[in-house]
């Protein structure tokens, strides 16, 4: 319920007081004229108010306007300009008074009384599933929170996969009406001709394979919130039978003759342009005016690229639970993934985030790890380097490996490295690691020129990793002549 801000005015000057009451009662402003000792009886009460004050006896009027920090007052008469410094005195008006600032200054005023700090804190909105800091989040938030109370139809606009039946649910929530049920139909998923049944029920034998009496969503919603997604794919003829229950609030089961009472609030979402639809004689225009009461479009992803940290965060949050893992983006990957489109929107990133925890569960995503259309970045993949006496080892382990663990893919390998039983140790000795080193260019080499350079078919003959081949050519300069 809104409260009727009080107004009055306190001014020894008689006849400026009557000029300001005759200006007050032309827009149709109530108000009273007051003594000093008058206002301060009414001020003692909670009641919001506005105080127009001018001339008071013993200039009194810095202590008054201090005294009522939750009033606010608007000053008559430039003598009075030093008073604005106080918070409360929202403005000053000066003769002769003007329509356009009057009326300016008396909005100030109320604006004043709805974000007084107190009333902020009353009653602090929860919402649930909303993530995001945006400022178009931050709208739909305000609008949810400025509808829920009520009982208008709201129609929740936007693309696909954006979270709409979200705000539905939110706007439930935070409704009076949420210890009822809240039911989801989607009107685009069932076809036309049982649509009718599962909107309003049916009796039983009202058509055949009706062997029993059935509820409708209506009736299952009863008390609560009927949310119809996709609205824009119901088909005309239930587009009529949708208006009639929506102007009389009533309804029949098919079969039935009974009127039901449809006591539920109506929360519609679509992704299509309905007004479009109109024009094309697709949409009935009397069900879209009493559809869209209140609109609220949730925004798409892209638009709101500086919320995809928290998305992401919440999303592989709900998905630990039924994945047992996580996975964790560098600052590369994330900043790739803010400069994706996203044509699915907060679905699409859903599907990805899973995608990426089955494929590396428990571990690190970088630019390399994301699907090539999500790779916005041209950023070499971290290669680490290990100390050489680790890379020595594991070329000691390939070179002398047991041929019996030689894959087919490695039969070039095989037939070229020698075996121990093929090798001596020189009686003056050698440098072991240059010996390796020569090895290991050697065979690169060959491989390398054998398959005309092509990296990943040279590393899958020496049976290596790409990335690994990549760095030792780096290493010993083993990039093709041009």
């Amino acid at each position: 319920m809104v409260q009727t801000t009080l107004l009055y005015i306190v001014d020894e000057q008689t006849h400026r007081s009557s000029r300001l009451s005759t200006v007050l009662n032309f827009i149709n402003e109530a108000h009273q004229l007051l003594t000093v000792q008058e206002l301060e009886q009414r001020l003692s009460t909670a009641e919001p108010a506005v105080v127009l004050l001018g001339a008071i006896s013993q200039q009194e009027h810095a202590s008054l306007i201090q005294r009522y920090p939750a009033t606010a007052f608007l000053l008559l008469g430039e003598g009075l300009t030093p008073m604005l410094q106080h918070a409360n005195a929202v403005g000053l008006l000066a003769e002769p008074f003007a329509y356009a600032s009057l009326t300016q200054l008396l909005r100030d005023s109320q604006q004043y009384h709805r974000l007084l700090p107190l009333q902020r804190q009353e009653t602090p909105a929860k919402f649930a599933g909303m993530v995001g800091n945006s400022d178009s989040m931050a709208q739909v938030r305000f609008l949810i929170a400025q509808v829920a109370k009520t009982d208008a139809n709201v129609l929740v606009l936007g693309p696909s996969g954006t979270g709409k039946e979200v705000v539905a649910r939110n706007i439930h929530l935070l409704s009076n009406r949420a210890n009822g049920p809240f039911v989801p139909i989607n009107c685009g998923a069932i076809p036309a001709e049982l649509l009718e049944s599962e909107l309003f029920g049916h009796e039983k034998g009202a058509f055949t394979g009706a062997i029993s009496t059935r509820k409708g969503r209506f009736e299952l919603a009863q008390g609560g919130t009927l949310f119809l997604d996709e609205i824009g794919d119901m088909p005309l003829n239930m587009q009529v039978k949708l208006l009639r229950v929506l102007q009389e609030r009533t309804y029949e089961r098919v079969g039935g003759t009974s009127a039901i009472k449809a006591d539920v609030r109506i929360v519609a979402a679509t992704h299509r342009d309905l007004e479009q639809m109109i024009e094309n004689d697709s949409f009935r225009e009397d069900l879209y005016y009493r559809l869209n009461v209140f609109p609220i479009e949730t925004p798409a992803l892209s638009e709101r690229s500086e919320d995809l940290p928290l998305l992401v965060q919440e999303l592989l949050r709900r998905l630990s639970a039924s994945h047992q893992a996580q996975v964790k983006f560098t600052e590369h990957a994330m900043q790739s993934l803010q400069l994706h489109s996203w044509p699915g929107n907060v679905r699409e990133l859903a599907n990805l985030l899973e995608r990426m925890v089955i494929m590396y569960p428990d571990q690190v995503v970088d630019v390399a790890e994301l699907p090539h259309k999500y790779r916005h970045l041209d950023i070499d993949s971290y290669v680490p380097q290990y100390p050489e006496s680790l890379q020595e080892r594991d070329l000691l382990n390939e070179l002398f490996q047991s041929t019996e663990d030689d894959t087919p893919d490695m039969a070039f390998a095989s037939a070229v490295i020698p075996q121990p039983a093929d090798q001596e140790l020189p009686d003056q000795g050698l440098d072991l690691k240059e010996y390796l080193a020569e090895l290991e260019i050697r065979f690169i080499s060959q491989a390398l020129e054998r398959h005309e350079f092509v990296v990943a078919r040279a590393a899958e003959v020496l049976g290596l990793r790409r990335t690994t081949l990549v760095e030792k050519m780096r290493k010993y300069n083993l990039a093709k002549d041009e």
